[in-house]
């Protein structure tokens, strides 16, 4: 958490040093400075301290303050925020108005097509952040009517968004609006409980941002000893409230409903419509929830095909393969050889290809140009014997990015992006992504990460703490000559082999053991 702290710190100033280089800017350090700069009119303001707004009680902190014009005399502002995370994912039927750094302004935007916001809890939190500080702007007099507002993401790019228009997904002003009064309710209702005067207004449930909260032990174990429907994996405020009012309380609860009527009439009650339906008119994918409160109530992963079905491509010479990051930049390669027989040209085992030095593009770019000569070398000579070849990673979208990041830089003796292209589109494929594997044939609680499906197939990491974001740590001490450093080395290439592996446990368990899981659509309680 920390160095996630750290990195976006580090982001944010960059970032806004930019800004102050490409334009009339001013840094301001209180109140009385940011008023008097957007009296002034400044172009943009940086790091801006704005007063409360009384009325309402908001107060709101933003990177920076974009002027968009003049109205009666006055200058009317835009929030924007800079975010070290990604802002947009494919969605056909939206667009977002993007710019870039150098041409900040919402005016010259351009929309990028069949593009949306994330629905990630990040990116909507981040969304509400602008829409209270528009509404506090718009409080103040200087605020936009369209409720334009900016988000910086990690890449530099800038996305523009007009949160008065309810077309905007999960974040428009009309959303921030309920959202706000429903916040300013409790906290009224705090203020009388307080003096004596109402009961205690709120329970706990879970949700996603309880992960990082420190009172997280105390309702965590309130909940799960009555087995609190708000346990079931990425539910929302609003379903929950919805599953509660049907009578939904529990996990069991929800576990017990069919998923399969929630989108057919074919089992109505005698009162009409079954619970499903109605449920699943309000509650976006109610299925999915029904599925995963089932992998609880039933103690055990599920099918979510035929047992048949449930499978894993194999090879002669299967290769797992997975990398190591820092910043952006990737210093390990490392890689998993398995053979179904001896054979004289693979050499079973684990095979690192690795830099400690200073990691520019050019180390990164010769980092994967050594890994892919000896990959693509064994590659070339087992297909040439007429045995059959597979590499398998977990979750390709990050490998593959890696590749391309590395194969930008030219250098002598770089891979050929031509033959990592034929690599990758090989029919038969020879680059599997066991993500979408085990998406295809396993329902889990939610998480589908490697670790969590890992686990389930049997597979134990050596290290304690194994993570992505643990990793990032110990490579910064890593590169810290001494025996601490070595020892740290040691540990990262001990990580990324056990990565490689699990995927390895993880394809032999969807050939084997996750064959006689449960079907997700066998009740796992009696039905309700």
């Amino acid at each position: 958490m920390l160095r996630r702290s750290d990195v976006a710190n580090a982001h944010r100033a960059r970032v806004q040093a930019l800004l102050a280089d490409l334009y009339e800017s001013v840094t301001t350090s209180s109140e009385a400075e940011t008023m008097a700069a957007i009296a002034q009119g400044a172009q943009l303001i940086l790091n801006p301290r704005l007063p409360d707004d009384e009325i309402n009680g908001r107060r709101a902190r933003v990177q920076g303050l974009w002027r968009l014009g003049k109205r009666n005399d006055t200058f009317f502002y835009a929030p924007l925020i800079i975010k070290n995370n990604e802002v947009y994912e494919t969605a056909t039927t939206r667009r977002i108005l993007e710019a870039t750094l150098d041409n900040l302004s919402p005016l010259d935007a351009t929309y990028r097509e069949g593009v949306g916001p994330r629905s990630s809890a990040s990116v909507t939190r981040n969304g509400l952040g602008l829409a209270h500080a528009t509404r506090l702007l718009q409080s103040l007099g200087i605020g936009d009517p369209l409720g334009r507002a900016a988000m910086i993401d990690r890449n530099d790019q800038v996305w523009w968004f007009e949160l008065a228009d309810p077309a905007t997904p999960r974040f428009n002003l009309d959303v921030y609006d309920r959202e706000f009064a429903l916040r300013h309710a409790v906290l009224q209702a705090h203020d009388a409980w307080r003096d004596g005067t109402a009961p205690f207004p709120t329970s706990p449930y879970w949700h996603r941002e309880c992960e990082e909260c420190p009172y997280r032990d105390h309702c965590e174990s309130a909940l799960t000893a009555k087995d609190d429907v708000s346990l079931v994996h990425f539910t929302t405020p609003e379903q929950q409230g919805l599953l509660h009012a049907a009578g939904i309380h529990t996990r069991r609860d929800l576990a017990a409903l069919d998923p399969k009527a929630v989108t057919s009439a074919a089992h109505f009650t005698p009162d009409g419509e079954p619970i499903e339906m109605a449920l699943g008119k309000s509650i976006e994918r109610l299925a999915d929830l029904i599925y995963r409160a089932r992998v609880v109530t039933g103690g055990t992963f599920l099918r979510v095909v035929a047992s048949d079905d449930v499978s894993c491509p194999t090879a002669d010479v299967e290769v797992d393969v997975d990398m190591e990051s820092y910043n952006d930049r990737t210093y390990l390669w490392g890689a998993t050889v398995r053979t179904r027989e001896p054979r004289p040209d693979a050499t079973e085992g684990y095979h690192a290809f690795v830099t400690w030095d200073e990691l520019t593009p050019e180390a990164e770019a010769q980092v994967f140009a050594d890994f892919w000569a000896w990959f693509d070398n064994l590659r070339q000579r087992v297909t040439a014997t007429g045995a059959t070849f597979a590499a398998y990673c977990f979750w390709a979208q990050a490998e593959n990015g890696a590749m391309d990041r590395a194969l930008d830089t030219a250098i002598d003796g770089g891979a050929s992006a031509a033959d990592v292209h034929a690599f990758r589109t090989q029919k038969p494929a020879q680059w599997i992504d066991l993500h979408e594997h085990a998406k295809r044939c396993i329902q889990t609680d939610g998480p589908l990460g490697l670790k969590h499906l890992a686990r389930a197939a049997g597979f134990a990491w050596r290290d304690e703490n194994p993570s992505g974001e643990a990793s990032m740590l110990w490579y910064e001490g890593a590169i810290v000559p001494g025996d601490e450093g070595l020892a740290l080395q040691q540990r990262i290439l001990e990580y990324n082999e056990d990565d490689c592996r699990a995927t390895m446990a993880l394809r032999d368990w969807l050939n084997d053991g996750a064959k006689r899981l449960p079907h997700r659509d066998e009740p796992t309680t009696p039905g309700r």
